[in-house]
């Protein structure tokens, strides 16, 4: 098992310094929110991905890939009627995966829980197909690029498209693409009825992409009343044994003390 760590939680502070903490407390990737490179993607220059790219294999790290995909620019939205709005959103995932690819990344992580939501008037199998249409339009570069989109299950809370992992298997099966695979987060399936070792079993290896590790309070594994116990059993029945990226979303007392306490915890159940 490798074990990564998502960039954001530090708040702007220099990738170099990032990935110093990140290896020093033993992490062997990290992961990158476009947004912390810059407000769009489209306006990182070649020399600062290549730069990027440098500083991270420099600190002994890998590029996991790439998270929170649409968080920015505005006016992003991959189930919206609006064909201009979709074609803008479906162009910027296009230009993701060049990021992505270009970092040395290989997985595209599709959470963006406010930019997939329904719009008014809009059904359920509406946007379903408005989805399917613009992942179709894009995994093919996927491939030739050598990448995978993960699609992320979701609460209610956060959204109203895919919030269970039956849900998202639903929609990658219906899309039938060999670089669309389902994403697990394990703050995403304890919003579910169903004890979260029940849905990771319910998956194979090959099925998952990528998997986000945190707690329900918003801080990292073992910061909170989630078990990993039963969860590591889970993880080793179905052979997951590539990454656990820590993925939180409040940063204190400070983001190195989450990001030690979360690797400490981590490693008694996956030494």
């Amino acid at each position: 098992m490798k074990f990564a760590l998502c960039n954001e939680m530090f708040e702007g502070r220099p990738t170099a310094e990032v990935c110093s903490i990140a290896k020093r407390l033993g992490y062997d990737g990290i992961e990158i929110a476009p947004f912390t490179l810059s407000a769009s993607a489209k306006d990182i220059s070649g020399t600062r991905r290549k730069e990027t790219r440098q500083i991270i294999a420099d600190s002994g790290l890998e590029t996991v890939g790439l998270h929170w995909l649409f968080a920015g620019p505005k006016g992003l939205h991959m189930t919206t009627n609006d064909d201009k709005i979709w074609g803008r959103t479906r162009d910027y995932l296009s230009c993701l995966l060049d990021l992505c690819s270009d970092l040395g990344g290989k997985v595209l992580v599709l959470g963006s829980p406010k930019q997939r939501s329904l719009v008014t008037g809009q059904t359920l199998q509406g946007a379903i197909q408005r989805a399917s249409d613009l992942l179709s339009s894009v995994l093919d570069k996927a491939k030739d690029l050598g990448l995978t989109i993960c699609l992320e299950p979701l609460s209610p809370v956060e959204t109203d498209f895919i919030n269970t992992v039956a849900q998202g298997m639903e929609l990658v099966r219906q899309i039938n693409h060999p670089n669309l695979k389902i994403h697990l987060d394990i703050k995403a399936m304890c919003s579910e009825p169903t004890p979260v070792p029940d849905i990771i079993r319910s998956v194979k290896a090959e099925d998952v992409g990528h998997f986000h590790v945190n707690d329900t309070n918003l801080y990292g594994p073992g910061m909170g009343d989630v078990d990993y116990g039963p969860i590591a059993e889970a993880i080793r029945d179905i052979g997951w044994d590539k990454w656990l990226s820590v993925e939180v979303f409040k940063y204190d007392p400070d983001p190195e003390t989450i990001a030690r306490k979360s690797i400490e915890y981590l490693r008694s159940y996956f030494p």
